[in-house]
């Protein structure tokens, strides 16, 4: 790939949108301060530690989720951020998003006033629409989620949907999200699905993953492709006869680890604390063979019983915590396969389990034109 490539963005020119802090820079710096960052974190752990290659995005055109911050007026909608000012900023052209996605972006603001809906107003705090996320498939199918100030106008909605289905081809679930607190909050706690679906089905590799609308997923679906390829690889080389996924959303690791080298099944035991996502868990393993599982519950909760061959840790940014990593050290468990978002936090958990040492890592760029990474670290006890 052309890793020397520099991306050019009118917006970023523009001074209109910073969220690509690293825009301007080559990726083939990116990438290699980005590998720097994880070495020097793992460096005390593990001084010997051999490297895999970084594994690398498309500079542009990667994102498979759009998370559209709604501005303007009914007649005149924007869709992309606000000001500092609570304005809108209107990013509908962004080049970040992939193509089926860009241009079901394209078409929000007119699909927004042919709804008739009422964009919310930070200033005033008036209005309605707060924000649109649409979630674009492999399969070229999506998710359409409208988050509203409150249900005054969730039969336009419903009334218009049969309109959305004509104009959006491969439109699968549609959903209405209420968050009524005036906050910097992406999204409430109740969703109103509108769809017959109320998944979207995600092939990653061999896995056919499925999201309900706030289940979490990479993305970067061919990066999280690539991870899960990794992981899977690194697990067969353990080879256990059992695994529990910590963490596991909607069973990406887990998924993607029940079948053996030898055509067998591992036992393998998904913790998640969304039921949403362990809903959609449990349908994408009914598709598999073998009996994984999935329960819903805290990870530093929810632990019992003798531990597996292998355990998959999937924290958010703050990392395992105190309470988990102790466990992990104290288990028994011979291997961990840490996948992190932030290697500061990872070199704090690998810092509380000393028994644990790094045998495999790599970085798998997620976000390129940010500072932001994931990394994959297998750890065997010594």
């Amino acid at each position: 790939m052309p890793v020397a490539q520099i991306m050019q963005c009118d917006y970023f020119d523009a001074g209109e949108c910073r969220s690509c802090a690293l825009m301007g820079s080559t990726y083939r710096e990116q990438l290699a301060d980005k590998q720097r960052r994880c070495t020097e974190a793992l460096r005390l752990f593990a001084p010997d530690l051999v490297w895999e290659e970084p594994f690398p995005s498309r500079t542009e055109g990667f994102r498979n989720k759009a998370k559209l911050v709604v501005g303007g007026t009914r007649e005149d909608p924007t869709v992309g951020i606000l000001d500092r000012d609570g304005a809108g900023v209107d990013l509908r052209h962004c080049g970040l998003y992939e193509a089926g996605l860009a241009g079901v972006v394209a078409q929000v603001p007119d699909l927004i006033g042919r709804l008739g809906l009422v964009p919310y107003d930070v200033a005033r705090r008036s209005g309605e629409l707060k924000h649109v996320l649409v979630t674009h498939s492999p399969d070229r199918e999506l998710m359409l989620r409208f988050v509203l100030r409150s249900p005054g106008q969730v039969g336009r909605i419903r009334r218009g949907l049969p309109e959305l289905l004509e104009r959006l081809p491969g439109l699968r679930v549609v959903s209405v999200n209420l968050q009524p607190v005036h906050a910097a909050v992406l999204e409430g706690a109740e969703e109103i699905v509108l769809s017959e679906s109320q998944e979207l089905p995600m092939q990653v590799n061999d896995v056919r993953l499925r999201l309900r609308t706030r289940s979490f997923f990479q993305t970067n679906t061919s990066v999280a492709a690539g991870l899960y390829r990794q992981a899977r690889a690194w697990i067969d080389e353990v080879d256990p006869a059992s695994l529990w996924d910590l963490y596991c959303g909607v069973g990406g690791f887990a998924l993607h680890s029940v079948l053996r080298p030898d055509g067998s099944t591992r036992d393998v035991l998904g913790i998640e604390i969304s039921a949403e996502a362990v809903e959609s868990a449990r349908s994408a393993a009914a598709e598999l063979p073998g009996a994984a599982r999935f329960e819903t519950g805290d990870a530093t909760t929810h632990l019992r019983g003798a531990p597996p061959g292998l355990v998959v840790v999937n924290p958010p940014r703050r990392g395992l915590g105190a309470d988990l990593a102790g466990w992990l050290e104290a288990s028994g468990t011979e291997h961990v396969l840490y996948s992190s978002c932030n290697v500061d936090s990872l070199a704090r958990d690998l810092a509380a389990m000393p028994s644990l040492v790094p045998v495999h890592s790599r970085l798998f760029d997620m976000f390129p034109q940010t500072p932001h990474l994931e990394v994959l670290t297998l750890l065997h006890r010594a």
